[in-house]
């Protein structure tokens, strides 16, 4: 998948007009079934474009995975606000539920108000922060206006970084799957990082209180 989007990317421009709707789809699949690595998708891309060392293909980048960003979580949360709506709810309604853990889904609805739809933009670069943070604005029945000034920022800034990722694993090696492969291995060094830092965490709390109770 992400190796057919940069053949694509690095062809002729016949193969880029293939590869942008491509990598268009694969973003906006990835934000509404997040099972895509939309991050290494991305970062992949980008890679390529460095290496063609054109700045409109690095900025075509940018604003096609933005783009696609945004419209898949819209579309994901006008469906979302469906069931919401409705009095038998909707099957995209309880995946957000089942996505979202009711500790973090109380974290992010903590936040949203707290500090409303500028949590959005954090939410879309902390690996599984997008989902808790979307349902509690979906439980707090924001309107979709509210919600899209909220997101639209969020995907510029996701966008912006996981390209940034994908120019950095660029630039260490000539050869572009060699950047491809680094790119890969950041994002999803990146995205598993928090899961690794809480297991952490817990192990170490249940440990002292293990201790606490021994002693």
């Amino acid at each position: 998948m992400i190796g057919d989007l940069a053949r694509s990317l690095s062809a002729d421009p016949a193969g880029q007009a293939v590869g942008y709707p491509s990598l268009f789809l694969l973003v906006a699949a990835g934000s509404l079934v997040p099972v895509i690595p939309t991050g290494a998708v991305v970062s992949s891309a980008a890679v390529v474009a460095f290496h063609q060392g054109r700045l409109w293909t690095l900025l075509g980048v940018f604003a096609v995975a933005a783009l696609a960003a945004f419209a898949g979580d819209l579309a994901l949360y006008w469906l979302g606000r469906r069931g919401v709506g409705s009095r038998n709810g909707s099957r995209w309604l309880e995946r957000l539920r089942r996505r979202a853990s009711p500790e973090r889904l109380a974290q992010a609805e903590e936040r949203l108000r707290a500090h409303g739809v500028l949590v959005l933009v954090l939410s879309r670069l902390v690996p599984g922060g997008r989902i808790p943070v979307m349902l509690a604005c979906l439980l707090a029945r924001m309107p979709m206006r509210r919600f899209a000034r909220g997101d639209l920022p969020a995907c510029l800034v996701w966008a912006a970084t996981y390209e940034l990722i994908g120019v950095l694993g660029g630039s260490l090696f000539p050869q572009p799957w060699q950047g491809v492969l680094v790119a890969v291995v950041l994002t999803f060094v990146v995205a598993g990082a928090p899961a690794v830092w809480r297991r952490l965490r817990q192990a170490v709390g249940g440990h002292r209180e293990q201790r606490g109770a021994e002693s």
